[in-house]
């Protein structure tokens, strides 16, 4: 059976959001993110204009587009529009994956048998605009990597129809930027030996990309070729992740258990980034020496932030840690996962946290998870 792959994705969603609220923004440049040291986490179509782009420095943006009106962002309104526009999908279609806040896979495999499935998501995206007022662009092909592309080249507020036939001479003429994994390096690594389109990413031997840029290369290749065999994964937002520790000996020693709190949401927020989540509930957990066992949870803003998640852990602790008695353990539990980038906390973060987070991730995935950490997530033998 021939695959039919849809890729759906909001157009500049954060933006569209605020515009909803506020219908004086339509039409103006607007920038989403923090203050004069933080940086972009989206921008309207009039701000791209200028050369405006997301993860830019606000104050660049700014000298680009000095017109642009700034808003902090609101993630707690855009993650309620982005369960509505999830739950209008998943109710129509067989099988959805969230790839993130405002972006959404499905697989519709099948579905011609009984009408066009073209049409049908045509029908779909329109139901989506009607009843949240907010645009969204899709493409259909047969693989996810085609049908992503594909929307980027049909937004804003289009949509694209890809057949087998058609996979190559569409994919051929486009920039190798527009590949998904194809990032700054591996495009200057690739220009320098005058591979700059498409087609000569496709033409050239998997085992030479292999060589040229390591075990990616293969995936590169078959990408370029409009080969990409990975299955629609079911959506599911009720997952968690946990880190928890039982110590050898019952303690009442408060800065033992908070740099083992700290440590663990730490660990716990580099496996999201690793993994491309989000959390929107932090929940702290603690066991008494006799055994009495209490949790407390709170909701935050979707985040993958070791301070957010740490400061927030540790401000349960003071609340849930009310009786002067030992601990046997302690543990922290990060649920309500949803797929999404760490740029979606921009709106609070400089440049300069973001290039520390970025640097601890490499190390870490390099050498290890405890390779480097923030020291108050280490406790110290006493001298």
């Amino acid at each position: 059976m021939d695959r039919a792959i849809v890729h759906m994705d909001m157009d500049t969603f954060f933006v569209s959001c605020e515009r909803r609220t506020n219908s004086e923004l339509i039409g103006k440049p607007i920038i989403i993110g923090g203050g004069d040291r933080g940086v972009v986490a989206s921008c309207s179509y009039e701000a791209r204009y200028f050369g405006v782009r997301s993860a830019m420095p606000v104050k660049m943006a700014l000298k680009l587009c000095p017109e642009a009106k700034i808003i902090r962002g609101d993630m707690d309104l855009y993650s309620r529009l982005s369960h509505e526009v999830t739950e209008i999908i998943e109710e129509k279609v067989p099988l959805m994956e969230k790839a993130s806040i405002d972006e959404f896979y499905l697989d519709l495999s099948g579905m011609d048998r009984f009408f066009g499935t073209y049409q049908w998501t045509q029908e779909l995206a329109a139901k989506v605009n009607k009843e949240t007022s907010l645009p969204i662009s899709f493409a259909l092909s047969n693989n996810k990597t085609v049908s992503k592309i594909g929307t980027g080249e049909a937004k804003p507020k289009g949509h694209m129809q890809i057949p087998d036939i058609m996979v190559r001479p569409f994919l051929n003429p486009l920039s190798i930027r527009k590949i998904p994994m194809v990032g700054e390096v591996t495009f200057q690594t690739l220009s320098r030996v005058g591979i700059r389109n498409i087609q000569t990413l496709a033409d050239v031997p998997a085992d030479v990309l292999e060589t040229l840029i390591g075990k990616n290369g293969i995936d590169l290749w078959k990408k370029a070729n409009g080969l990409d065999d990975r299955p629609v994964l079911p959506y599911s937002e009720r997952k968690s992740i946990s880190s928890e520790h039982t110590f050898n000996n019952d303690t009442i020693d408060m800065i033992e258990v908070k740099a083992l709190i700290n440590g663990m949401a730490e660990d716990l927020a580099h496996q999201l980034r690793k993994e491309k989540w989000l959390t929107s509930t932090v929940v702290v957990k603690i066991r008494y020496s006799n055994f009495d066992t209490e949790t407390k949870q709170v909701r935050v803003s979707y985040t993958s932030a070791d301070h957010t998640i740490s400061k927030t852990a540790l401000e349960l602790f003071d609340k849930l840690y009310t009786r002067r008695m030992r601990l046997r353990l302690v543990g922290v539990k990060l649920t309500g996962l949803v797929h999404g980038e760490y740029q979606m906390n921009l709106f609070e973060d400089t440049q300069e946290i973001m290039s520390l987070y970025q640097s601890m991730d490499k190390i870490k995935l390099r050498f290890g998870q405890h390779a480097i950490g923030r020291a108050s997530g280490f406790s110290f033998p006493n001298k």
